[in-house]
This record gives C-alpha cells, sequence and structure tokens, in this order.
C-alpha cells in the first residue's frame, strides 16, 4: 500500500476544480472537507473509512468521503483522476520556455479582500508550483465590494505576512522545502484624477505596486489617457494591471463579457516605458488582457512585462500558461519580463533594499 495523503488529494481536487474556474460552492466543498480530515487524528480517520461513518463528520458527505477512503487505501482516488486536467490549458513550446522562466507572480489575492483562499495557503499553492516568490496585491479602500484594504487592515497584513515569512524562511532552512518569500504589495485603485488609492507612505513601504482602472471604464478616451497616464508617472506605481478592463467572458459561467476601455495607447505604453512601469500580461481566462494587437504595441514601445495571474484561490495561480502563451506570440522575450528576475532584482527595481529579499 503506497502512503497518501487525503487532505491533499482533497486539496489537489479543489486545485483543479478551481483552475477550471467550476462553481465556487464545489470548491469549497473539497477544501472544507480537506481541513476537516487535517484537524482529525490518522487513528480516527482509519477507524471512520473502514467502519463508515466518515460522514458524521462535519463537513464531509458521501464524494469527499470516498476520497478519503481511497486516498487511505493507498489508491488514487477516481476523482482526483477524473479532474488532474481539468481547466489545462494546451501552450506552445515558446510559451512554455517562456513559464519556466518565471520565478515568481506579480498579482495574487487573498481572502483579505475578494480572495478565497488564506494568505499561507496561496503562498503554498505557488511555492508547490515552482515559484520562488509571490506577491500578495490585494485591493485597495475605494473597491468595497472587494472588501478592499484600508490603511489599518493593509498595515496588520504587513505583520501577518512578515510572520508567515518567518515560517516559510524556517521550513526552507531545515531542508523540508524549498527558498520561498512572500512579497508585499496592493492593487491599487487609479482613482478618477489618476491618483492612487493609498496612503503614499504606505505604498512607499510596499515591495510592488500593481495600479489598474476598476471604476468608470466607459469614460472618454482622452480623459482615460491622462488618467492612466497620471497613475503610471507616480513614483509609486511598478505595475499597470489589466490596462482594457475587459471582460471576454463574464464572471463564472455564463456571465456577460465587458468590452475595452479606450485610450491611446501609444501614448499610455510610452509613459510605461518613460517611467519604467511594467504593463500587465493578465492571464485570467475572462480578462485575457491586454488583447493581443496592444500587447504588441506595448513590446514595440520597449515595456517591460509582468505576467500575472491575478489570482483569486490557489488553482487559479497555474493560469500562468495561458499569459505565457499570448506573450510568446506577441515577442514577448523573457529577460523584459520583471518576473522572470530573482527577488532580489525585483525589489531592486522596484526601489526596495535587495537585502529586504530575505
Amino acid at each position: 500500500m503506497s502512503p497518501r495523503n487525503p487532505a491533499e488529494d482533497l486539496r489537489a481536487i479543489a486545485f483543479c476544480l478551481e483552475r477550471a474556474l467550476e462553481p465556487t460552492y464545489r470548491v469549497k466543498a473539497f477544501r472544507t472537507a480537506a481541513d476537516v480530515v487535517a484537524r482529525t487524528p490518522p487513528e480516527e480517520l482509519s477507524y471512520r473509512a473502514a467502519d463508515g461513518t466518515l460522514t458524521e463528520l462535519d463537513g464531509l458527505g458521501k464524494v469527499t468521503a470516498l476520497v478519503v477512503t481511497e486516498s487511505l487505501d493507498g489508491q488514487e482516488p477516481v476523482y482526483l483522476r477524473r479532474v488532474r486536467t481539468l481547466g489545462e490549458t494546451p501552450v506552445a513550446e515558446g510559451g512554455r520556455a517562456l513559464r519556466a522562466a518565471l520565478r515568481g507572480d506579480c498579482h495574487t489575492h487573498s481572502d483579505w479582500s475578494d480572495g478565497g483562499s488564506p494568505i499561507e495557503e496561496m503562498a503554498r499553492a505557488a511555492r508547490a508550483l515552482g515559484h520562488e516568490y509571490v506577491v500578495l496585491t490585494d485591493h485597495s479602500p475605494r473597491l468595497t465590494v472587494a472588501r478592499g484594504l484600508s490603511p489599518e487592515r493593509l498595515r496588520e497584513q504587513l505583520e501577518v505576512v512578515a510572520a508567515l515569512n518567518e515560517t516559510l524562511a524556517a521550513e526552507a532552512a531545515a531542508g523540508t522545502a524549498p527558498a520561498f518569500r512572500i512579497l508585499t504589495g496592493i492593487e491599487v485603485d487609479i482613482l478618477l484624477d489618476g491618483s492612487l488609492d493609498q496612503e503614499p507612505e504606505l505604498l512607499a513601504e510596499l515591495d510592488l505596486v500593481v495600479a489598474s482602472v476598476h471604476s468608470k471604464l466607459r469614460m472618454p478616451r482622452e480623459e482615460m489617457t491622462a488618467r492612466m497616464v497620471a497613475a503610471i508617472s507616480n513614483p509609486h506605481t511598478d505595475v499597470l494591471g489589466h490596462c482594457t478592463g475587459r471582460q471576454v467572458l463574464g464572471h463564472g459561467r455564463g456571465g456577460k463579457g465587458r468590452p475595452e476601455s479606450e485610450f491611446d495607447p501609444d501614448v499610455v505604453f510610452a509613459a510605461c516605458a518613460r517611467f519604467d512601469v511594467a504593463v500587465e500580461v493578465n492571464s485570467r481566462p475572462e480578462r485575457l488582457d491586454p488583447p493581443k494587437r496592444l500587447l504588441r504595441l506595448a513590446v514595440e514601445a520597449g515595456c517591460r512585462i509582468a505576467i500575472d495571474t491575478d489570482a483569486h484561490a490557489p488553482g487559479q495561480l497555474d493560469w500562468q500558461g495561458i499569459g505565457c502563451e499570448r506573450g510568446y506570440l506577441c515577442g514577448v522575450q523573457p529577460d523584459r519580463v520583471v518576473n522572470s528576475w530573482s527577488a532580489v532584482d525585483l525589489l531592486t527595481w522596484t526601489g526596495r533594499p535587495p537585502a529586504a529579499a530575505g
């Protein structure tokens, strides 16, 4: 009998479902079951599996109990085999090479704003994918629908991240896991006048700032251009997030899409090149932002690029291949991608002391 970890098998199923944008309730069922199993003594799990009473544990149903039983028997659960390739996207060789060059992800969310999982769970999933770091970029206060972080909550989050980094560093020092670090950040709203929706002093403390437009997406082209350029020229901005704001699909399944914001791409990308702000390739399948025609313009303008997932759940961290495929098709070279760099080099670029990379 080959040993398996039933909690990890349940989390692997949830990961695959998240990657495929399956309904949240399905994902939650497996993550909840994983937490219950992880808290239950192994002896009790084995007894209940043999006795057929796993479903008496609060949080386990017939499907999740079967996964646990098969896992305890040393078998790969049938459900896991069924979903293992769910949501995987074929990537051309050039896209795979670009993905292999990436060392981190500069745009991710946790349950501190509108993500679905704790910071630690997101970090461990990123590490398992081979990342050396992940930038935590929860939303800023103006985006109340996404539980944006007030200055006080953001400061509290920085303390939580510091403690988690100590734990991750200890695991690496003990040789039980590869070196990994959570970098501090924010996805800050670009306000109507182009200012950033967070205290400047607090933005200066963060490792990386993604600036994105989330409101008044249909404003006139000239006004949107001026708004974006003002944000790009802000010394705290490092990455311009999902620049058109489009959605080729609605959130989840069956929703309506959203058209692109209108702005002058020549002016905006020239500003990104001048102020050394990276243009994000947002890998979310409902965004695929910027469109390829605009990404080619950004490459031609000499902009740096960040290929990010904008992940709101652990399984979505595996979407980077989608962005890498689009980047490869538009001529993005690995040396122009900021998250192909080490944490030290990334923090040097954003103006943080190299020592901060740990």
